[in-house]
């Protein structure tokens, strides 16, 4: 149900929505000089973090070697577009971790997502 905010336009749609807030916020301590305002750009800072940072975590949380590791055993099967579009997939669901851990022939929910990236990578959106 809520798919759409794992894209990356949510993210960066949330992140100027905050701009935006911190933006006016600073206008406005800039025209009336009222310290509330500084209280605000400082929440709006913090919600910003608290918010975004759980998106960005599992990009880095793959190292490059890791990163190739996973292009390698794909592009031995596969063409280098639909590779590219299944890792930035993988890398966004899993830790690298979690996904070490999985039981890739078994597991339930992973099958489903690879499926359900399969369709994605092969639709009119990726090129």
């Amino acid at each position: 149900m809520f798919d759409f905010m794992d894209s990356d336009w949510f993210i960066i749609g949330l992140e100027v929505v905050f701009l935006s807030f911190i933006a006016y916020d600073g206008w406005k301590f800039y025209k009336t000089r009222k310290k509330e305002y500084i209280m605000n750009i400082v929440l709006a800072i913090g919600f910003a973090l608290w918010v975004l940072v759980p998106f960005y975590t599992k990009y880095y949380d793959w190292s490059d070697t890791e990163r190739e590791g996973l292009s390698k055993t794909c592009l031995s099967e596969n063409n280098a577009s639909y590779c590219t579009c299944m890792n930035n997939m993988i890398e966004k669901e899993y830790t690298h971790k979690q996904y070490e851990d999985i039981n890739k022939k078994d597991d339930k929910d992973y099958l489903d997502f690879v499926k359900d990236s399969k369709e994605e990578c092969f639709g009119d959106s990726w090129f």
